[in-house]
């Protein structure tokens, strides 16, 4: 559990809080009343007892007692996940081996083996997970050892971590932001694999709440506002197709939901249009209660009539009926064109994909019982195992893979036999070889992809047919690594890579064991690293590898002294000249340190400005510690923020801006508008004339009507830059005007 050191907000008598305590765990018997076999009840009082016991002193940040926390953890175990008794005794135990004097030995002894391993797991967690270190990378590995033991585990650390993201705002701001990409980086992605969609939802809208709150305020108040008109629109929508429906005799429900704030923003970011252009700012849902060999009939039967009253848009069809992802969604959806033009997403379901829509793994294994099939679950945990297995040094990379092989949406595509493979989205000829088998992948020259040749970067669509194209003379080469997302082929291609290093380092070695027999001193792993420190190498592999192919020539062997069979690297004279230079940086940075307060002591501290993202005052901003480059500033909302701030959480320091008037930022603005006599004039009129800012360059294009302006000016901070564009959005014409990050 996650806490920082604020202000209680939670104020109740001894007596008031003890009857609230209660209460929550009635609530919690209440939900799990259809669940309860004889025997549960008193296990689950035992398990209460326990941890309220175990944390009887302990509170959380907001003041309230700590118990509440796994309460509302198990709550939503059982009500959003669906888990089931055991489940729940493992959550309300989820923080006690850890946080409190209870032992996994007094877990054990109460509740069996089974619990105290669910319990054991979610420790492992919760230590590695909350540790304020780049090894989250390495904890991330080790979630997901115990992840493919029991999925349990996974399941319960996304209920925590959502009752985490639920109750943060009593937390300081640097720990709210390191929870927040966290969640968005790792968390949400992981949800979404597991089928938990409501989950998945509220943790990106949760996380841009305190990311991006400006935004999210915005999207908000802007929900808030078209509320009203938006459901007299689905009541209008859903009115003839209720009618036709009704007709068939079929059983249904059909309703609205609006889009979470989260995709509502992606939306506006990747198409470009303002809030009012997002055309499915809400959703129509149709559920069926069909037997189940009447399912596939149904959903079909429901989107002939769907089409016959409202025209839908060929390119917007999603059947996963036919093809469920690979964590069992299944369902048909359309996008068509509803009254006063605007575009509506239709979903069609039956009860029992609704259930699995809405409680991913749980529900999927309530509906596999039976069954002998390996399910597209199963193979999903299989190649996770694989990836495990495949042990890498380098943890970042692992997570960098898992999240683009693992975590992304995937595509189906088909054997030369008709075989059905499922590969992420993004994936390759090269991706697609090696998931035949790693020799094939190994060898491959190309591929023919709907019988037509193609390159091994080919990417691949979903319904495309690929037959692989392989040379005995053919091997894997370091290029191969830029065409390949999943993890299985990144990992094959290394291990060739490395396998064809060390065949070229033994020429190295043997060049290197000669120069070391002249000098008297013996050929060991001390005496390598020592040449290859010298040399800024990371291994002594990397050494006689250069060596081999004549990039170090090691004449600087003589400069070394040899101390009785050990070599000793000179000392490096070159740090004494390196020094006017990095003093003379600091001069340079001088002015912009007293823009920054940093920390609580509110020293100056020298920093640069991130190139990515480009901040300016008044942006929400981080400082980051990267390597050799000293701090860095950083937007929140930066393309790179969630990953630093959840790979590196340890290197983030707290930042603000102070005021001053006397520094100007450079930043562009992208306007668009429609191509008018004098409208380039009326721009520069304002910008330079009204409201007095120097405008750095001005580029314009104008195409069939429409003009294209890219103006870079230098403004003293976000306030200005705010007011010039709602200043230029008032002008005539003038359609959109976008920040954008200057080279």
């Amino acid at each position: 559990m996650e806490a920082t050191e604020t202000t209680p907000v939670y104020n109740l008598s001894e007596e008031d809080e003890r009857k609230e305590i209660l209460r929550e765990y009635r609530g919690l018997l209440k939900v799990l009343k259809m669940k309860l076999k004889p025997g549960d009840k008193l296990l689950l009082r035992r398990a209460f007892e326990m941890a309220a016991d175990a944390h009887k002193t302990m509170r959380r940040k907001s003041g309230e007692p700590y118990i509440l926390h796994p309460l509302a953890v198990a709550k939503i175990c059982v009500e959003e996940i669906g888990l089931g008794i055991r489940s729940t005794i493992c959550a309300l135990l989820h923080d006690t081996v850890e946080d409190t004097d209870l032992t996994l030995q007094d877990v054990q002894r109460e509740f069996g083996a089974e619990i105290a391993k669910i319990v054991d797991g979610l420790t492992k967690i919760s230590s590695v997970m909350d540790a304020n270190s780049s090894q989250q990378a390495e904890n991330f590995k080790k979630i997901l050892l115990t992840l493919t033991d029991d999925p349990r585990v996974i399941l319960i650390k996304l209920a925590d971590r959502l009752h985490n993201m639920r109750t943060m705002d009593s937390m300081k701001r640097e720990k709210q932001l390191k929870i927040s990409s966290e969640t968005v980086y790792v968390y949400a992605p992981l949800a979404h694999r597991m089928g938990l969609y409501n989950i998945k939802t509220e943790m990106e809208d949760l996380s841009m709440k305190y990311m991006e709150p400006d935004t999210y305020r915005y999207i908000a108040q802007k929900l808030q506002d078209t509320k009203r008109e938006r459901s007299r629109y689905i009541n209008d929508f859903i009115r003839p197709l209720k009618e036709k429906l009704l007709k068939t005799g079929l059983d249904f429900d059909i309703y609205g939901r609006p889009k979470s704030i989260h995709s509502i923003w992606n939306k506006i970011k990747k198409k470009g249009v303002a809030f009012e252009e997002v055309y499915d700012l809400f959703a129509i849902r149709i559920i069926a209660n069909s037997a189940p060999e009447k399912e596939k009939e149904d959903c079909w039967k429901i989107y002939s009539i769907i089409t016959d009253e409202y025209n839908p848009s060929p390119e917007r069809l999603r059947d996963w009926l036919s093809n469920p992802k690979s964590n069992g969604y299944e369902a048909l959806h359309t996008t068509v064109m509803g009254p006063q033009g605007k575009w509506v997403e239709v979903q069609i379901r039956t009860r029992r994909m609704n259930e699995i829509a809405e409680k991913g793994l749980a529900a999927h294994w309530k509906y596999k019982e039976g069954k002998d099939d390996e399910s597209r679950f199963d193979k999903w945990f299989n190649q996770i195992r694989e990836a495990l297995n495949n042990q890498d040094s380098n943890s970042l990379d692992f997570l960098q893979d898992f999240k683009t092989s693992f975590l992304t949406e995937e595509i189906y595509v088909y054997t030369p036999k008709g075989d059905v493979r499922m590969l992420p989205v993004g994936a390759t000829a090269l991706d697609f070889a090696f998931s035949v088998h790693t020799a094939v992948g190994a060898k491959c020259i190309g591929a023919k992809v709907n019988h037509k040749l193609v390159p091994i970067s080919y990417k691949l669509r979903s319904g495309d047919q690929i037959e692989i194209i392989t040379s005995a003379k053919q091997k894997p080469n370091s290029e191969w690594l830029n065409f390949v997302v999943t993890s299985k082929a990144r990992a094959k291609i290394k291990d060739s890579l490395r396998e064809e290093k060390r065949e070229i380092a033994e020429v190295g070695k043997y060049i290197l064991q000669r120069k070391l027999e002249g000098m008297n001193a013996k050929m060991n792993q001390t005496n390598l690293e020592e040449i290859a420190g010298f040399y800024k190498l990371n291994s002594s592999l990397d050494l006689l590898f250069e060596v081999a192919v004549k990039k170090i020539d090691l004449k600087e062997l003589k400069e070394f002294t040899v101390h009785g069979d050990k070599v000793m690297a000179p000392k490096p004279v070159k740090i004494q000249e390196e020094k006017p230079e990095y003093n003379e940086n600091k001069q340079t940075g001088k002015k912009d340190a007293e823009l920054i307060i940093f920390g609580e002591s509110s020293d100056r501290i020298m920093y640069t400005l991130a190139n990515c993202c480009k901040p300016i005052p008044g942006d929400d901003v981080f400082g980051f510690i990267s390597t050799g480059e000293g701090l860095k500033i950083h937007r929140t909302n930066c393309p790179n923020a969630a990953r630093l701030l959840a790979n590196y959480g340890h290197r983030v320091v707290k930042t603000k801006w102070a005021k001053n008037k006397e520094i100007s930022f450079l930043t562009g603005l992208k306007i668009i508008g429609l191509d008018d006599v004098g409208v380039i004039h009326k721009i520069t009129n304002l910008i330079s004339g009204e409201l007095k800012v120097n405008i750095s360059a001005m580029t314009i294009e104008a195409n069939e009507g429409i003009f294209n302006g890219n103006v870079r000016v230098f403004v003293h901070d976000k306030e200005e830059l705010d007011q010039l564009v709602n200043r230029l959005l008032e002008l005539p014409g003038i359609e959109r005007v976008d920040r954008y990050d200057t080279e």
